[in-house]
């Protein structure tokens, strides 16, 4: 993986090493830019922010783990936009280096929710699970190692990037394991008005009774629906609440420009982080 150009025009940034789940998104969605491996969230934005990468591919949610925590505290000193998602399907590989088997692996190594996501695997190849901090991370960790012993759970990119094998393939306990990613860019990309699309914003509500009832009623009244509504405190004294929302419809439609409008009358503080379209998978699963 080459390092970033100056102007971070053919860059796209994640976190993690190069086979992480995160690096797999970024060919998926943009496999004309050229990915960069960032240490952390907060790196990975401001690759961005910086100038070294175009856009950022950070993970937001899985059926599974459920919310990426951070991420909703990073959001708001981003000084980034939203102008997509992706929705990445999690299929977990065994890779061990060449001419190990299933019957020479004795341990296992992976992040702690691939290692929960494959408990029945393990069970029963009676395997020690040992917890690392990533998955591609895990695999790269066997590679270095060459041990037929020990094997790692993690992409088929990553079995690909560091050597291994893949003595099985798609075996988490429940299949359709997915991981919805967003992409960040430092200024906003609206689609045009009749793209079924996703509004994603911040706010904060006034302390008084019934102040989060009457900021969203503008939604209802509009006839808009609100698809995720998250709160988390953002003060040392517990004493503010910050929400983030996610709403069917678009920034340009006269509805939805009404429910914004109040809710940022009810609000000391909001922020719409971006209006972008509403993935495939969002609508072939939509009741």
């Amino acid at each position: 993986m080459s390092t970033a150009t100056s102007d971070g025009g053919q860059v796209i940034a994640f976190q993690g090493v190069p086979g992480a789940y995160s690096h797999l998104s970024c060919q998926v969605v943009h496999p004309e830019l050229e990915p960069l491996a960032c240490e952390s969230f907060e790196d990975a934005m401001a690759a961005v922010h910086d100038g070294r990468a175009q856009l950022a591919m950070i993970p937001i949610e899985n059926t599974l783990g459920g919310r990426v925590a951070d991420i909703h505290h990073l959001l708001p000193e981003a000084r980034l936009y939203i102008i997509g998602e992706h929705f990445q399907r999690v299929e977990h590989h065994l890779l061990a280096p060449e001419g190990a088997t299933l019957d020479s692996i004795k341990t296992v190594y992976s992040h702690p929710q691939a290692l929960a996501q494959c408990r029945g695997l393990i069970r029963d190849l009676k395997l020690t699970a040992v917890s690392r901090a990533d998955t591609a991370g895990s695999a790269q960790e066997i590679a270095e190692l060459g041990d037929p012993s020990k094997a790692a759970i993690a992409s088929a990119l990553a079995g690909e990037i560091y050597g291994l094998q893949s003595l099985r393939s798609r075996i988490e306990d429940k299949l359709g394991n997915t991981t919805r990613f967003i992409i960040m860019s430092p200024q906003r990309s609206d689609p045009s008005p009749d793209t079924p699309s996703i509004v994603s914003l911040l706010f904060q509500v006034r302390s008084v009774p019934a102040a989060l009832y009457k900021a969203l009623g503008g939604f209802a009244t509009n006839g808009i629906n609100t698809i995720k509504l998250e709160s988390y405190i953002t003060d040392s004294a517990f004493t503010v609440a910050q929400f983030y929302a996610e709403i069917e419809g678009h920034v340009a439609q006269r509805n939805m420009d009404y429910a914004l409008a109040e809710l940022q009358y009810f609000s000391t503080r909001m922020k719409v982080l971006g209006c972008y379209p509403a993935h495939p998978f969002r609508l072939e699963h939509k009741l």
